[in-house]
């Protein structure tokens, strides 16, 4: 089981991944959308201005998921098959690489075209700010950045969580992020309630956004970029954005395209103003199709690199838990009886020893040990 559940988990990934990449987000019954509800329903019940009836209402909506993906993840983890079936369909369910691209490039053809109604009206599919009064610069802008932050949010970050997590991971990250844009904002209601959710969301970014900018620089040339100025504009600017995630990707972005992000973001009932990020002009209508290309490559980056963790570094980590686990407990550390001495009730240095069973880490197979 210790070598199969890796392989089920990469195997689970890479068809996952190729499931959003051919159809893209479900049409009909999205589980994600399914979990929005069930969380609105749990949040209006729960709801004090307070965050500590935050925090609890962030444990239960991320803790359901993740026991679902624990009990799918010990139901399976006898059946790899089965297991990669399960890590297939949830890897599927919380990807978007597909339609955030389709998105980006639709709102490209818009702008070309010059329909701006069109544009801002495709806007909500996007992000959340005002589009009433946004030119095509704007509109354009506030693509890119969005392309960029969601690389990482609904692509990157599900990937690395389910190579570190498996299936638990996987639903458990998704719930998280999904929280976070339910009611992580800084509107009157959520400014408090919000908080644990948001704070959980950026923990669990912290790595994902750092490795999207380090791909996006990577990956940079398949647009016409340059990577030795995204290096330089990603090192500059990444911390000036006032989110601990969103400028390592939008700095690397920026410096990619050879474009300016930044400026203010008006939102419904209120405005931020973002720091410069980047050198050159304004994004256009043609940096979208470049964006969504950079985004493109950068997932199929990560997949390789999610792939390959449950059979590499996972597996690694397993053994030395496991090793760990024996040093602590003692077990596995005597001589074991061979079948035929114990059969024949032989033994020289005594009476027969119980034999030792390898140890386990965690009761889950496959979840943080690479198994």
């Amino acid at each position: 089981m210790r070598r199969t559940a890796p392989v089920a988990n990469a195997v689970g990934l890479v068809a996952g991944y190729a499931l959003d990449r051919l159809l893209g987000d479900p049409r009909r019954w999205h589980p994600v959308a399914g979990f929005g509800q069930v969380a609105g329903a749990l949040e209006r019940r729960l709801h004090r201005p307070d965050r500590t009836a935050g925090a609890v209402f962030t444990a239960l909506a991320v803790g359901g998921p993740v026991a679902l993906g624990v009990a799918a993840a010990l139901a399976t983890r006898h059946r790899p098959v089965s297991r990669a079936v399960l890590v297939a369909a949830g890897t599927w369910t919380v990807l978007g690489g597909r339609t955030l691209r389709r998105e980006a490039a639709i709102m490209g053809r818009t702008l070309r075209d010059g329909d701006l109604p069109a544009a801002r009206e495709r806007l909500g599919n996007l992000c959340g700010r005002d589009p009433s009064t946004l030119d095509e610069s704007e509109l354009a802008r506030a693509t890119v950045e969005s392309v960029a932050e969601n690389t990482s949010d609904a692509v990157v970050a599900p990937l690395l969580w389910g190579a570190v997590a498996g299936l638990p991971g996987l639903l458990g990250y998704r719930a998280a992020n999904t929280l976070d844009a339910m009611v992580g904002h800084r509107s009157e209601r959520y400014a408090r309630f919000g908080t644990p959710s948001a704070r959980l969301d950026d923990l669990l970014n912290l790595v994902p956004s750092r490795l999207t900018g380090l791909l996006t620089i990577a990956v940079a040339p398949v647009a016409h970029g340059d990577r030795e100025r995204a290096w330089r504009v990603w090192r500059r600017d990444r911390n000036d954005h006032p989110s601990p995630n969103a400028g390592q990707c939008e700095a690397a972005m920026a410096g990619a395209l050879g474009v300016r992000l930044g400026g203010r973001n008006r939102y419904f009932g209120r405005s931020e103003v973002r720091p410069f990020l980047g050198d050159g002009p304004r994004p256009e209508a043609r940096h979208l199709k470049r964006a969504a290309r950079i985004s493109g490559a950068v997932g199929l980056a990560a997949l390789g690199l999610a792939a390959a963790y449950p059979l590499t570094v996972g597996r690694l980590a397993g053994a030395v838990a496991r090793q760990g686990l024996r040093a602590a407990t003692g077990r596995g550390t005597g001589p074991v009886l061979s079948r035929e001495a114990f059969s024949r009730g032989r033994w020289a240095g005594g009476p027969p020893p119980v034999r030792s069973e390898p140890g386990r880490v965690g009761g889950v197979p496959g979840w943080g040990s690479g198994r």
